[in-house]
């Protein structure tokens, strides 16, 4: 039987490696443990009352499901009494979720998207749980609104859960990426996928083609590209597969290589995606597999939110791509 590495003794040994304190890895393990929480719920879903909508609408203007509700509330009671975070903030939450004064108040800060592409529970299609960590900015105390609003490239960790045909973790301290399955039986994450890269050759192209005609000519004349039109084209043209889960098309790229992208259009200028909560997590992953994330016109990781619930387009995945999409836009 090959040797199985749970996430606990892979974060061990990054421990030991980085002469780290240990709270990081703790911090790791309830991301874990509500994962696996999350996972149950996910596979039971029409057995369950955790399908379809709620009456609430959240920031974003969504209708929450009972999926999205469950989700968010445990990673929020999760993470809030263990007196490693400061502050916290979820894409689900109008905003910053204070940690209660009697849990104390730790030296890390959690972003975080509890159910990414939740239009999709009812039809068992793939979602997903995107999160984001950042040392505090303040002295002491509870956390503020600046600890939150921070450039992606200042997150000491990012990473995602799938929840598919097998559940995922996948994860980066900036320096590799890691991705764990969760075994059926045993109940770990066990590492399933040692370093993460982005292959060489790139197949895939994920966008929502069904809103070509809003968008601007360079994005528009990038996709004709990607499909063997112009100057100088892929020397095989790229397969479109788009899901509408960003967490589910990104993982697959960066598995098979290729580029998800969600511009600006007419309707929305500044695109769909939130900075904070989506692209900087996604975007710091992706850099570390050898990838890039920009937002059409320069790297999403330097870009200084103004607020927590802040849109941007978002172009992400193989680099040779990403950065052909920034010359489209210049020209």
């Amino acid at each position: 039987m090959d040797k199985l590495i749970t996430i606990e003794r892979h974060l061990i040994d990054r421990e030991r490696e980085l002469g780290a304190s240990g709270t990081f890895s703790q911090i790791m393990y309830d991301i874990a443990l509500c994962a696996k929480l999350i996972a149950r719920e996910t596979r039971r879903l029409g057995l369950t009352n955790m399908m379809g909508a709620t009456s609430i609408m959240n920031v974003q203007g969504e209708i929450q499901q009972k999926l999205d509700v469950y989700a968010n509330d445990i990673i929020i009671r999760m993470n809030s009494f263990t007196g490693r975070f400061c502050a916290m903030a979820s894409e689900e939450e109008d905003e910053m979720i204070n940690i209660p004064s009697q849990y104390g108040y730790g030296n890390y800060v959690l972003v975080f998207d509890p159910l990414d592409g939740s239009s999709n529970i009812d039809t068992n299609v793939s979602v997903g749980t995107i999160f984001g960590i950042y040392k505090r900015k303040t002295e002491s105390g509870r956390g503020d609104i600046d600890d939150l609003l921070r450039c992606g490239n200042e997150l000491v960790a990012a990473g995602y859960v799938i929840y598919g045909p097998s559940t995922m973790l996948v994860y980066t301290t900036g320096n590799g990426v890691s991705g764990f399955t969760l075994h059926p039986t045993l109940g770990e994450f066990i590492l399933s996928h040692p370093d993460i890269r982005f292959p060489h050759t790139p197949k895939y192209y994920s966008v929502n083609q069904a809103n070509q005609r809003s968008w601007n000519e360079p994005v528009q004349a990038y996709t004709r590209w990607m499909q063997g039109e112009g100057v100088n084209p892929p020397k095989k043209s790229l397969s479109l597969r788009y899901v509408g889960s960003l967490v589910a098309d990104f993982h697959r790229n960066l598995l098979e290589g290729g580029v998800y992208y969600y511009p600006g259009d007419k309707k929305n200028p500044n695109g769909k995606l939130r900075l904070v909560y989506e692209a900087n997590p996604l975007g710091f992953i992706a850099q570390a597999a050898g990838g890039y994330a920009s937002n059409g016109n320069g790297p999403i990781l330097d870009m200084q939110p103004d607020q927590l619930h802040q849109r941007v387009p978002l172009f992400i995945g193989d680099k040779t791509l990403v950065l052909k999409a920034e010359e489209f836009a210049r020209k």
